[in-house]
């Protein structure tokens, strides 16, 4: 942050310090938790290749909002790694001082060691690949389009051969669904040095049908996995860090769970989302964003876009999952695949 400014904060007094930038609302893969194939279909009204932030646009973004606190800056979708230039939007942010990680969330389907290596020499720092099952029947209906497991387990060996580590994977735990697999994914990564994330069904968007009732809490997966090999807490390795940390007892690495649901953690939320249009949004489950185009498309300097964007933080106030009912999850939202996870 420039020197002699007071920090920015929001109305609960949480910094900026979290960028999370969609390169693309398309994705290859229909999970039903994100893209249900029945509303994302053949017809469905994607942003034009034309709408969507140029690599010029992003490192303008950010390099405004560095001065502001920013320190991270993670690259979703979408499916990232659709899009065209994604290895010069790396290199564009990866130029930009001050930043200390630049990340990119992934479904792996793309991620070849070829792409992992580019993505590395590029400037990524590191990769997180989401893998929700590892029996391929299982695996087939939760990503939608029948993307057999092994290649998404090449991607994640392919993220760890270029450096992209520690190399994290996601899994969303959905009651009826994958509950099944959550120890054996748990034991397939143990020792490797892959980190694992639990994740709780959380209703993202308006499409997913979510019920609470479908929620798999972290404290039963703690369970599960914790009776087969005993964990113990770990520190968050910084301020705001979503996952709360375990590691084995007996050395073999760490897990994490995220529990939005059960456990919310608004109160230390320094996440701001930006789609791929240029869309600002203050909360993964907000209803309505506020547009960067304009500032953009007048040339607006770095400085008037860093003020802007102040703007909007200061007067941010969300607290969506601390709220959250069976009520509020019917409110409208933002789809995940606009806005990133």
């Amino acid at each position: 942050m420039a020197t002699g400014e007071e920090a920015l904060t929001d109305r609960l007094g949480r910094p900026l310090r979290d960028l999370r930038v969609s390169l693309t609302d398309r994705c290859n893969f229909r999970c039903p938790y994100c893209m249900p194939s029945d509303v994302f279909g053949p017809n469905y009204p994607f942003l034009r290749p034309d709408a969507l932030m140029s690599p010029d646009e992003i490192a303008k973004l950010v390099r405004a909002l560095v001065p502001l606190g920013l320190e991270k800056v993670r690259l979703t979708g979408g499916e990232p790694l659709l899009r065209r230039e994604v290895v010069e939007i790396v290199e564009k942010v990866a130029a930009v001082p001050g930043l200390h990680e630049i990340a990119m969330t992934t479904n792996g389907s793309l991620l070849t060691r070829e792409k992992a290596m580019a993505l590395k020499k590029a400037g990524l720092t590191r990769v997180t690949v989401s893998l929700d099952a590892l029996r391929p029947d299982v695996a087939a209906r939760m990503n939608g389009v029948q993307f057999p497991v092994h290649r998404v387990l090449a991607a994640i060996e392919a993220a760890a051969e270029a450096g992209l580590s520690p190399v994290k994977v996601n899994v969303v735990v959905r009651r009826g669904w994958n509950e099944d697999e959550v120890v054996a994914i748990a034991e397939r990564f143990r020792g490797t040095g892959v980190i694992v994330r639990f994740i709780e069904y959380m209703d993202v968007g308006t499409t997913n049908g979510w019920r609470m009732e479908d929620v798999v809490t972290a404290d039963e997966i703690l369970a599960w996995i914790g009776a087969r090999y005993p964990l113990e807490p770990l520190p968050p390795r910084r301020e705001g860090e979503v996952a709360t940390r375990y590691r084995y007892r007996d050395g073999q690495g760490e897990i994490g769970v995220i529990h939005s649901v059960s456990r919310p953690f608004c109160r230390f939320c320094t996440r701001l989302r930006v789609t791929a249009a240029g869309e600002l949004f203050t909360c993964l489950f907000g209803a309505r964003g506020v547009s960067l185009r304009p500032l953009f498309d007048r040339g607006a300097s770095e400085e008037e876009m860093g003020a802007f964007v102040a703007d909007v933080w200061r007067k941010r106030q969300d607290r969506y999952s601390e709220l959250r009912s069976e009520a509020t999850a019917r409110k409208p939202k933002v789809e995940m695949s606009r806005i990133g996870g």
